[in-house]
C-alpha cells in the first residue's frame, strides 16, 4: 500500500482476554503508532467492550462469527468455521483492505489460516515462527526461529529459516552484519544429530548466510549471535524456559527490594533503571512472533496477551511492513537470482 497509513487486521476475538484487553491495546496502538486498526469478530461483543472507551468512535469493526477454540483441531475448524475471526483477518490481507494480522488466538489455527489464505512465499517450504529476544548485550537483541511451527523439521527448513531471519535481524533489528548460528549441543562442526550435521553443511556452503557456526544453549542470549535457528520443538521449548527466566528473575527483584520506608525511597530512586530492567526482560513488551515465510505479514501473540502485548504486536506488524520484510525475502529466491541477504547487491 505504498507510503499510506499501515492498516491492521487484529483478531479481536483471539486471546484468553479477548476482546477486552485486544481492544484496549489496539487503541493504544492506532493512538500512539499512526496506524488503522480494523477489528475483527463479533460486533456486540467489541462494541461491549469498548464503550468505556472515550475514542471508541476511532475503531473500525469488521464482522465475523466464531473463534477458533484451543481444544480443536486446526485445519478442520477452519474449515467448519470459515467466517471465524481469524480467517476473516486473513481475508482482508488477502483483498489488500489490510497489511497485516495480529492475533493473539490458537497459534496452530493461525498459522493453518495464514497458509491457507496467505500461502507461501515462493521459494519458502514452511514458514517459522521468530521470536525477538533481549540478550546481555544492551539493545541488541537475537532472533530465534523456528520456536513452534514446525516441531519436525528438513535441513533444507534450516536453511530457509536461517536466510529469512538474516533478513529481520538486518532490517528490522538494524543490525548490519548479523551473525547466524546453528542451535546445538557443542561448537565443534561434528557434534550433534542428523539433522545438525547436515543442516550445518548447508549453512556453511550458502554463500548468502553469514553463518558463523554452533550456537551452544549457554551461547543463545549471550549476544555473540543475532540469528539462532533450530526445529520448532526445541525451539518452543527454549522459548518458554526463557520467558520463565524472565517473570522469575523480575519476581525475585520484587522480593528482595527492601520493604518500609527504605525500600519505598530506595524503590522510587531505582524507579526507572527498575522499568529499563522489565522492559529488557519482560516478555510481554515483544508483542509475539513474526509468521516469517508466507505472503504477508502476521504476528502471532501470546495467548494470555494483555493490552501492553498487543500494543507491541502492532508496533512488529508495523515494523516489518516499513521495512519491507516481505519483499527483501523474496528477493533472495528470485528466480536466478544471486542476492546476498546481507549486502542487499548481487554476488560477483
Amino acid at each position: 500500500m505504498g507510503s499510506t497509513q499501515a492498516r491492521i487486521a487484529i483478531d479481536a476475538m483471539g486471546g484468553d482476554h479477548a476482546p477486552a484487553e485486544i481492544i484496549a491495546g489496539a487503541l493504544r496502538a492506532q493512538e500512539e503508532l499512526g496506524v488503522k486498526v480494523l477489528l475483527v469478530g463479533d460486533p456486540a461483543e467489541i462494541r461491549a467492550a469498548v464503550k468505556h472507551h472515550t475514542n471508541a468512535s476511532l475503531l473500525e469493526i469488521v464482522a465475523a462469527e466464531g473463534t477458533i477454540e484451543m481444544g480443536e483441531e486446526p485445519l478442520s475448524a477452519l474449515r467448519r468455521k470459515p467466517n471465524a475471526s481469524i480467517n476473516v483477518a486473513m481475508d482482508l490481507v488477502k483483498q489488500k483492505r489490510a497489511d497485516a494480522v495480529v492475533s493473539a488466538g490458537h497459534s496452530g489455527a493461525v498459522m493453518a489460516a495464514a497458509l491457507l489464505r496467505l500461502g507461501r512465499l515462493r521459494g519458502i517450504d514452511r514458514p517459522a515462527i521468530g521470536a525477538v529476544l533481549p540478550t546481555m548485550i544492551a539493545g541488541k537483541p537475537v532472533i530465534i526461529l523456528d520456536v513452534g511451527a514446525n516441531v519436525d523439521c528438513r535441513p533444507k527448513f534450516l536453511e530457509q529459516f536461517a536466510l529469512m531471519g538474516t533478513v529481520y535481524s538486518q532490517y528490522v533489528l538494524g543490525i548490519n552484519s548479523p551473525k547466524v548460528g546453528l542451535l546445538n549441543i557443542g561448537e565443534e562442526p561434528s557434534k550433534g544429530n542428523e539433522l545438525a550435521l547436515r543442516t550445518h553443511q548447508l549453512l556453511q556452503e550458502n554463500p548468502q548466510i553469514p553463518f558463523v557456526g554452533n550456537a551452544e544453549g549457554r551461547d543463545v542470549l549471550s549476544g555473540n549471535f543475532d540469528v539462532i535457528v533450530c526445529d520448532g520443538f526445541v525451539g518452543n521449548v527454549l522459548l518458554k524456559f526463557a520467558e520463565a527466566v524472565g517473570e522469575v528473575a523480575l519476581q525475585i527483584l520484587r522480593e528482595e527490594l527492601p520493604q518500609g520506608v527504605r525500600g519505598k525511597i530506595g524503590t522510587s530512586v531505582l524507579k526507572p533503571n527498575l522499568r529499563r530492567i522489565k522492559q529488557r526482560m519482560d516478555h510481554a513488551e515483544h508483542g509475539g512472533g513474526l509468521l516469517l515465510g508466507v505472503d504477508g505479514v502476521c504476528i502471532i501473540s501470546h495467548g494470555s496477551s494483555q493490552a501492553p502485548t498487543i500494543f507491541n504486536a502492532v508496533r512488529l506488524a508495523r515494523e516489518a511492513i516499513d521495512n519491507h520484510v516481505l519483499d527483501r525475502i523474496q528477493s533472495c529466491y528470485q528466480k536466478g537470482g544471486k542476492q546476498s541477504a546481507v549486502s542487499g547487491q548481487p554476488d560477483g
